[in-house]
């Protein structure tokens, strides 16, 4: 029998020491995930501009196709807290079991269909030729390699909602122990294995996520906070699939909205040229250092949020959003600081080479700028997953298209194109002024308490 996950009890006095418990692993979880794809571009920062650009765009396509992944995640993590908040651990374990088939069967049907239409879907995005043909060569390997990612991060998304961010954390860890050196190794034919250069960063990446998934596996094989696959969890219960997918199709709606409206961003950003681009990726890379802060916190807020509802304790789950987003903003903003202080060495150290100064000048600017978005960035990050938590993943969508829009895509097109000539830094103040309303909107939303009587 395996044992349940170890109670915290939620009082207002140990709030904020609960989520700091799920939060710590969470970062971490998020600086070792973050530290994969520094280390890819940083590898990259040895190959050409071109190569630069190809990998910006490839990551923003990974990125939307491993998005995806919110079509399982969302209503594993909501439906694992909410059984798991009741004392219902049959349920979670029958939840967790209907998940990870979802994401074998979703995993091999995208990774078909992204296979067929990488040139197509590429080449949408107004690259040059030579870019484009090595944003599908890195591309390939991980699109063959997907299920692998989608179990893993499905896997994990499991064990968060019965309170356990440890795991994913080890999972991580292992992760990154085995890319970094893989990637190297391929990139350059070091030790006589074959010098697969540019794609041989994506074969590491790719190659690493499969041992993470088998971890993840044999982790709940063997049981973890109650969860355990079994014969009965794994055979197909077309209610329980139901139930995650009504509270994960909405969200993975949103996730893939913002993928879509992304693309059309990215279009943009790449008709500035090579440089632009460049600078661009590199400076999304270093945001993410950022991101990642208030990332770990969303996973607190989902996992409290989702177990005190399942507890019959609303009020309890309020305050548990508040605490997570105060603490989430509060070390974003430290973030920021950094950022505006450190901008350029940080972009030196990812264009070591001469040719690169351009990159340099044009890339500095819109870090500095981002800097000041980190408290807005926070709502959108941390609400978002409170109230997915709470099962409330309608709304967001709303949010999404009414920032994305509303006012981040006109006013990009405005201040890139003539008259208004501004370059990267016109793209990205259209992308500070969007992440401060639906940050606002967030805010509305969660102060509203209608997602408290949500039902999963």
């Amino acid at each position: 029998m395996v044992a349940p996950p170890p109670t915290v009890s939620l009082t207002d006095t140990t709030i904020w020491r609960s989520v700091i418990f799920l939060a710590w692993p969470a970062l971490a979880q998020q600086g070792l995930l973050l530290s994969i794809q520094l280390y890819d571009q940083y590898l990259t920062g040895q190959f050409s501009p071109e190569h630069q650009a190809a990998l910006t765009t490839a990551n923003y396509l990974y990125w939307f196709v491993s998005s995806y992944a919110v079509v399982i995640t969302a209503g594993a993590t909501a439906l694992v807290a909410r059984f798991v908040g009741a004392g219902d651990f049959a349920l979670a374990r029958r939840a967790a079991g209907q998940s990870l088939l979802l994401a074998t069967g979703l995993g091999i049907i995208t990774a078909l269909i992204g296979l067929a239409g990488l040139h197509t879907l590429v080449h949408l995005l107004r690259l040059g030729d030579a870019v484009a043909e090595h944003a599908v060569a890195y591309l390939t390997p991980l699109a063959m390699l997907l299920p692998f990612y989608l179990i893993e991060v499905t896997g994990i998304a499991c064990l968060i909602g019965a309170g356990d961010t440890r795991t994913g954390l080890k999972v991580l860890a292992t992760v990154v122990l085995v890319n970094i050196p893989l990637a190297s190794v391929l990139s350059t034919g070091w030790g006589g294995l074959p010098n697969l250069s540019f794609v041989g960063i994506a074969w590491g990446t790719g190659i690493s996520h499969v041992v993470g998934c088998l971890l993840v596996l044999f982790t709940l094989i063997r049981g973890r906070y109650g969860l355990v696959l079994d014969r009965e969890a794994l055979f197909p219960d077309g209610s329980m699939i139901y139930r995650l997918l009504r509270v994960s199709i909405p969200a993975a709606a949103d996730s893939l909205s913002v993928g879509v409206f992304q693309f059309v961003f990215l279009a943009m950003v790449n008709d500035l040229g090579p440089t632009a681009a460049s600078a661009h990726g590199i400076a999304i890379r270093l945001e993410g250092l950022g991101y990642l802060s208030g990332a770990a916190f969303a996973v607190a807020a989902s996992s409290l949020v989702g177990r005190s509802l399942g507890a019959h304790r609303p009020d309890l789950a309020a305050r548990c959003g508040w605490s997570a987003l105060a603490m989430g903003a509060g070390l974003m903003t430290v973030m920021g600081a950094i950022f505006f202080l450190a901008a350029r060495p940080m972009f030196h150290l990812f264009c070591p080479l001469p040719s690169q100064a351009d990159v340099i000048a044009t890339g500095v600017p819109v870090l500095r700028l981002v800097a000041f978005a980190m408290p807005g960035l926070s709502a959108c990050i941390i609400l978002t997953q409170a109230l997915r938590g709470a099962g409330d993943t309608r709304y967001p969508v709303i949010i999404t298209w009414a920032g994305f829009l509303g006012v981040r895509l006109p006013l990009t097109y405005l201040l890139t194109h003539s008259p208004y000539q501004f370059g990267l830094i016109g793209a990205w103040i259209a992308m500070f002024a969007d992440i401060y309303l639906r940050g606002f909107l967030f805010v509305l939303r969660f102060a509203g308490g209608v997602w408290k009587t949500v039902r999963v």
